[in-house]
């Protein structure tokens, strides 16, 4: 018998290779996984990015923050003396300190200012125990004073906004 040319061949169904049909359904899922796997992979790169330039961040704040106080233990060590000569100044006959003198300890004193050394404001502020330090308390001399600073025992200073000494000061109760 002759096959006519339209006809198609019967196939035998019990001959087909089932690995062929696993082997198409294998290439489609890792054609569809590898598209999830490189978001995966893009989000972890973000992710790590993200952290990086966080943590390069981070350390220039720390660095500058570094850099502006670091001279705070020598300008910490140097108050002492700056009190000193302020109370040699206020209880000095007039003249007995010469005018070098003072030029030369005013100009330490700019120095130390244009590092951002300022002091802090304390006789007749409300007391403010961010800034000042409370050594005892007087009965108020009027009713406004109380809770505000009488007398200071020694200044308080702050080096870059931040401070180094608090002040000592005597408050009205």
């Amino acid at each position: 018998m002759k096959k006519k040319e339209n006809e198609q061949p019967e196939v035998d169904e019990t001959k087909i290779d089932p690995t062929a049909e696993a082997q198409t359904a294998d290439s489609t899922s890792e054609e569809q996984a590898a598209p999830d796997e490189l978001e995966e992979m893009k989000k972890k790169y973000l992710l790590l990015y993200a952290d990086f330039e966080n943590f390069r961040k981070n350390k220039a704040k720390e660095r500058i923050e570094l850099l502006q106080t670091a001279a705070s233990g020598l300008i910490t060590d140097l108050l002492p003396s700056i009190d000193n000569y302020e109370r040699a100044l206020a209880n000095a006959p007039e003249g007995e300190i010469s005018e070098g003198i003072q030029l030369i300890f005013k100009g330490i004193l700019n120095t130390l200012q244009s590092k951002g050394l300022k002091e802090l404001p304390a006789l007749g502020e409300v007391f403010n125990a961010d800034f000042h330090d409370c050594i005892t308390q007087y009965p108020a001399p009027s009713e406004e004073d109380k809770g505000k600073v009488l007398d200071v025992l020694e200044k308080g200073y702050t080096l870059n906004e931040k401070v180094i000494r608090f002040a000592k000061v005597v408050v009205g109760n």
